[in-house]
C-alpha cells in the first residue's frame, strides 16, 4: 500500500512521520529526494536549457538561491520546474516502494492536494494542528516572521479542506501531548496493516 502524509506549513508532518518511520514503516521525503533530482543528467539538461548555464555552480551543484529568485513570483518558471521534476519524482517513488518490504510506505509531502497527486495513494493522512501553534512553529524553525509565515500558509488549501478529503487526520496541536500523539499514530498503522 501507498500512503502519503501530507499537511500544512507547521503542522508536524515531517515529527509524525519519524513516529512511523518507529514502527518500521519506510518513508519517503519528497521534498528531499525532489532536491537530489536535479543532479540526474536528464533534469539537469532541461534546466540549463531554461534558465542558463549558471543556475549550475561550477563545483556542479544547483545554485539554490538563484533557482528560487527565478521561479518566485514566475508561475511560469515554478510550472516548468515542476512539470520537469514532478513525473521524474513519482517514477522515483513508484520504484523506491517496491524495493520496500513493509506492509505499506509513506510519502511525505505538503502540496498532494495542490498538485493532484490523490489518485498515487491507498490511503492519505492529514496532519493537523490550529493556525496559532503552526505559525509558532514555523517562526521558530526558519526564524521568520508572522507576515512570511502567513505568505506562504496562502499559497497552500486551506487545512479545513484538506481535513474533509483524508482518509484519516492526526492532530498535533501540542508538542507536549506525544502520548495523545502516539496513540493515533498506533491506531492508523493497525488499520493500515490490517488491510
Amino acid at each position: 500500500m501507498k500512503v502519503s502524509i501530507t499537511g500544512n506549513i507547521g503542522s508536524g508532518k515531517s515529527y509524525v512521520c519519524g513516529l512511523f518511520k518507529n514502527l518500521g514503516i519506510p518513508v519517503f521525503d519528497s521534498d528531499r529526494e525532489a532536491k537530489l533530482l536535479y543532479d540526474r543528467p536528464e533534469v539537469r539538461e532541461k534546466m540549463v536549457e531554461r534558465f542558463g548555464e549558471n543556475i549550475y555552480r561550477a563545483d556542479g551543484s544547483l545554485d539554490r538561491a538563484l533557482m528560487a529568485s527565478k521561479v518566485f513570483g514566475d508561475p511560469c518558471a515554478l510550472g516548468f520546474v515542476e512539470a520537469v521534476l514532478y513525473p521524474v519524482l513519482n517514477e522515483w517513488f513508484s520504484q523506491w516502494a517496491d524495493q520496500q518490504e513493509a506492509p505499506y510506505v509513506i510519502y511525505e509531502s505538503a502540496l498532494i492536494y495542490e498538485k493532484h497527486l490523490e489518485s498515487m495513494f491507498d490511503a492519505i493522512v492529514v496532519v493537523a494542528a490550529s493556525e496559532p501553534v503552526r505559525i509558532r512553529r514555523v517562526m521558530t524553525r526558519d526564524h521568520c516572521t508572522e507576515e512570511q509565515v502567513l505568505a506562504r500558509m496562502a499559497m497552500q488549501l486551506p487545512q479545513s479542506e484538506k481535513v474533509t478529503k483524508a482518509t484519516y487526520v492526526i492532530v498535533h496541536d501540542e508538542d507536549d501531548e506525544d502520548e495523545f500523539l502516539m496513540d493515533q499514530v498506533r491506531r492508523i498503522h493497525q488499520e493500515l496493516v490490517g488491510f
